[in-house]
């Protein structure tokens, strides 16, 4: 009965693999972490610490968006009942944004109402049609909001602005006495879609002796991966939950010290980061690349031994890369450019993941075993562009069941890239 439970909660749980974003659910190791508390934003802090029209934040300006140009329908209305907008020029041009600033706030809405029951969130200014901003404003195309609370009570502007920032907005400013101002990134923004979990020039290590390029693994190939304990071993490579070729995306990129490793993923996915414990054996955690920080530690091989070791984080940075692959193992993990990597993103529970995905590595078993010399058989089961159906299946069996909480924030949009 009890191993019954463990199973339905995570496939549940692991819905949120949103391979849509690339390519699983996932945290760690060991027990469900407690929900964090939240911090209000300090006045005049903004997250993330970088220019707002910056790779890292929300994107560049793509020019002002008029009634009358092409853009115009880029645009859509918001009349959420639990959300006022201010609008003062009498228009409904502060209702208008894009999908991606419609469904931040929609959900920061949500979580208003569960912070401060009867009160709302309150929009002061949406898109602008009428020049009220400085030059080159995301105003102009419907990607910013200003906003309140319906009280206007000031004291609560910093929790609300932490609360922007859990919601997923891209940007979010603590700019004003008066408001907070968010942003997103633009519909086609590169930065915006963030499917796919590695670039396609990453490689892996193959069984027999030999590397390849991620975007070259096919059905079949042993790829080097380890066991929970920490142990390297050859793990069967059963498809891809997402692969886009020729699409250019944002990716982390975390550079150790020695031995020197880079490894570029997306802001959601998995990165194993812990210690060596006491008694010599590992210890580690899986952690959204977006949370990994200098002076952490991941897990790499030596090149000599074949063991996995500790290396501290030297730096981290984004880096727009060509292609997006996110890669599945019958183990749940991967060594890529010599660094360990779990296959799965998204929600922060590895071993969820891994539960969630029982029904695809049973098929691979029982394929391999009937008809181990099948191509068309096994080639079945790679997606050749895109989501790979079970995700998205998953995904949004998870959405009607998990709290907003539990996603990564870039995991709430989903995209067809």
């Amino acid at each position: 009965m009890m191993l019954t439970r463990i199973v339905l909660v995570g496939l549940i749980c692991c819905s949120l693999v949103s391979s849509v974003k690339a390519c699983g659910p996932g945290r760690g190791y060991g027990r469900r972490k407690h929900p964090r508390k939240l911090t209000p934003l300090a006045y005049k802090q903004f997250i993330p610490n970088v220019a707002e029209k910056t790779l890292g934040a929300s994107g560049r300006y793509e020019g002002k968006i008029t009634r009358n140009s092409e853009r115009f329908k880029e645009l859509t209305p918001n009349y959420n009942p639990d959300i006022i907008f201010k609008d003062e020029e009498n228009t409904g041009a502060d209702r208008l944004m894009t999908q991606r600033c419609k469904d931040k706030l929609n959900s920061l809405a949500i979580s208003v109402m569960n912070q401060w029951p009867g009160v709302k969130l309150r929009v002061t200014e949406g898109w602008d049609e009428d020049g009220h901003h400085s030059e080159e404003s995301l105003h102009y195309e419907g990607r910013a909001v200003d906003i309140t609370t319906s009280d206007r009570d000031r004291s609560k502007y910093g929790m609300l602005a932490r609360l922007a920032v859990e919601a997923g907005f891209d940007w979010v400013n603590y700019e004003s006495k008066a408001h907070i101002h968010c942003s997103v990134k633009a519909e086609n923004s590169v930065a915006a879609k963030s499917g796919g979990c590695f670039p396609a020039s990453a490689r892996v290590s193959l069984e027999n002796g030999d590397s390849k390029q991620l975007k070259d693994l096919k059905p079949g190939d042993r790829v080097l991966a380890a066991d929970e304990l920490g142990n390297l071993l050859y793990s069967d490579f059963i498809m891809f939950l997402d692969r886009a070729e020729e699409v250019e995306k944002v990716f982390y990129v975390i550079e150790t010290r020695e031995p020197r490793r880079k490894l570029a993923l997306t802001a959601a996915h998995l990165l194993f980061v812990g210690r060596s414990s006491s008694e010599g054996r590992i210890e580690f955690k899986a952690t959204f690349a977006s949370d990994v920080r200098s002076g952490q530690l991941v897990y790499v091989t030596d090149g000599g031994s074949q063991q996995l070791q500790p290396a501290m984080v030297d730096k981290v940075y984004l880096e727009e890369m060509t292609g997006a692959y996110a890669p599945l193992t019958v183990q749940g993990t991967l060594v890529i450019n010599q660094v360990l990597a779990s296959c799965y993103a998204v929600i922060e529970e590895h071993t969820l993941a891994h539960w969630a995905f029982a029904p695809v590595r049973m098929r691979h078993a029982v394929t391999s075993l009937l008809l181990p010399s099948d191509p068309l058989t096994v080639n079945s089961t790679v997606q050749e562009a895109g989501v790979h159906w079970y995700c998205s299946a998953l995904y949004q069996m998870g959405r009607w069941v998990l709290d907003d909480a539990s996603i990564h924030p870039s995991g709430m949009t989903l995209d067809s890239s």
